[in-house]
């Protein structure tokens, strides 16, 4: 594998609520693209993959999420929380206040989550979408419904984390229940020490402990939503539609999520929608595969021009008799 190259300088903007640490490459002219990380990884998921987007005339921007690295709360009083209407509602500040109208949004675990929040509450704003395992979105009401023994055993850590045992425990070594995870997430991954010690960096944001708990006791029913929240929550739990553009990845690999053809997830896109399976590929799906993430950016721009153009006006005059 190639020497992942650290994503730096990181530039700050703030938001309502938080100083988000991005990094950023590319033209500043171009089609703006923002890759969002998951967990327990951090922004140098896509360190292969920005200069590949980059060299295609995208501008990419590549935020910490929060909880993550550099990113911080602006207040002490500012709930922690990890839910889903959280994560997209920073999707849009984070555009608002780069001065971004419209953006493509690409991601996966988290970071895809918080990229179909975004694009299913605010499409005005959301160029196209890419999203490892599909749609993203939770539906809350349904989480005491259980997977199957070998899934569930895959998840715990989402048990662990509604236990004090499991703060403490992550609060204590974040790297090794990383590895942990890692492993399950991805088993044909071979990476390295140092990558893993990379991400680790960002894990030792003071809110990252309280930012992962309230994700997982929230997801489950364990814990209330913050208040600020509330109304993007009741309109996710309808689990609405992805009207734009989409291109969906599963990999071949992932210990956790098992590939699909798409057809299980066809419903929640209503726009034009390309599904692809990568072999080889684990849940980390742009590190693992840099230039198969890469492609689908590029794809899910093609595929809105293509769009854009089916639906363009031809100029000739109608009858109207």
């Amino acid at each position: 594998m190639p020497d992942h190259h650290a994503l730096a300088p990181l530039r700050r903007v703030s938001t309502d609520i938080l100083e988000v640490a991005y990094y950023e490459a590319g033209p500043t002219e171009g089609d703006t693209v923002l890759l969002l990380h998951g967990f327990p990884y951090d922004i140098h998921s896509y360190a292969e993959v920005v200069p590949l987007l980059a060299d295609s005339g995208f501008r990419v921007v590549v935020p910490h999420l929060r909880g993550h690295g550099p990113t911080r709360f602006l207040s002490r009083t500012t709930p922690r929380s990890g839910q889903q209407a959280a994560l997209g509602a920073d999707v849009i500040a984070l555009m608002d206040a780069l001065g971004m109208p419209r953006a493509y949004l690409a991601g996966y675990d988290w970071g895809g989550r918080a990229a179909n929040v975004a694009a299913a509450l605010w499409p005005e704003r959301v160029l196209g979408l890419v999203s490892v395992n599909s749609y993203l979105i939770q539906d809350i009401a349904a989480a005491a419904e259980p997977l199957d023994p070998e899934r569930e055993a895959g998840f715990w850590y989402f048990y662990y984390f509604l236990t004090e045992r499991g703060r403490a425990g992550l609060a204590r070594d974040p790297q090794e229940v990383a590895r942990v995870i890692w492993k399950r997430n991805s088993p044909k991954w071979p990476f390295r020490e140092r990558d893993l010690e990379r991400a680790a960096r960002s894990f030792a944001n003071p809110d990252y402990t309280d930012v992962v708990l309230h994700s997982y006791r929230h997801r489950l029913g364990f814990a209330p939503g913050a208040a600020p929240y509330a109304r993007l929550e009741a309109r996710l739990a309808e689990l609405p539609p992805i009207t734009v553009p989409a291109v969906t990845l599963d990999g071949l690999a992932d210990g956790n999520f098992p590939a699909t053809d798409g057809s299980s997830t066809a419903r929640h896109f209503t726009g034009p929608r390309l599904h692809h399976t990568v072999a080889d590929a684990g849940h980390n799906l742009p590190q693992e595969r840099p230039e198969a993430f890469a492609a689908a950016v590029r794809d899910v721009r093609d595929l809105r021009q293509e769009h854009a153009a089916r639906d363009r006006p031809t100029g000739r005059r109608r009858d109207t008799t």
